[in-house]
């Protein structure tokens, strides 16, 4: 995402928290122009960076994040959550669609509306929810790129994860599983003299 675009997704992501570490991996397609852009970006915001190369140095490349998350954890800090634990799923829902998305509603028909009292019903509406949709956009819309402002995230489906005790809100068009990247990894895996190349 280029900045300054970045700038509000970032704020977005980071206000809930008192201490916050932003980690930018090292890797071959993310030049260093690229992590100089974001990093001031990120720091502008009053946030510290860590730049790690786990990827290709293991916990070596590492090390210089898991200090600072001990750092951040030694600090006095407050929590402050999206939504109370007693809100309603619709409630919630609005409030992560609102204060974090930056969208001006939540929409459902009327069978999602009844599905998300029959879980409340059912003893589930103590369950946080977890919001299913495209990672392009902060919106529904995949090609309505960054943070956009003022749209409506639509909730077109509703699943129980019973087990992991949380409440799935599916949003847009969009396939949950499995999250995979738009150019796959393996295409930039090759063998050359019988060697392999192109893993970092």
């Amino acid at each position: 995402m280029p900045c300054p675009d970045c700038a509000v997704p970032l704020a977005t992501h980071i206000w809930p928290v008192a201490g916050a570490v932003w980690l930018f991996r090292r890797w071959r397609r993310r030049g260093e122009a690229e992590l100089d852009l974001l990093s001031k970006h990120v720091r502008a915001l009053g946030v510290d960076v860590v730049l790690a190369s786990h990827w290709s140095d293991g916990g070596r490349g590492a090390a210089d994040l898991a200090e600072k998350v001990v750092e951040l954890c030694q600090r006095p800090s407050q929590m402050t959550f999206v939504y109370p634990d007693d809100a309603t799923l619709w409630e919630k829902a609005s409030a992560i669609a609102t204060k974090v998305y930056g969208a001006t509603e939540v929409t459902a028909d009327a069978k999602i509306r009844a599905q998300l009292r029959d879980l409340e019903a059912r003893g589930y509406g103590h369950f946080p929810v977890c919001i299913a949709k495209t990672q392009y956009s902060f919106s529904t819309d995949p090609l309505l790129r960054g943070a956009p402002s003022l749209h409506s995230v639509n909730i077109r489906e509703v699943r129980l994860a019973a087990g992991a005790e949380f409440v799935v809100l599916v949003c847009g068009d969009i396939m949950t599983m499995p999250g995979l990247p738009k150019v796959p990894s393996s295409e930039l895996i090759d063998l050359v003299d019988g060697q392999v190349v192109g893993l970092f």
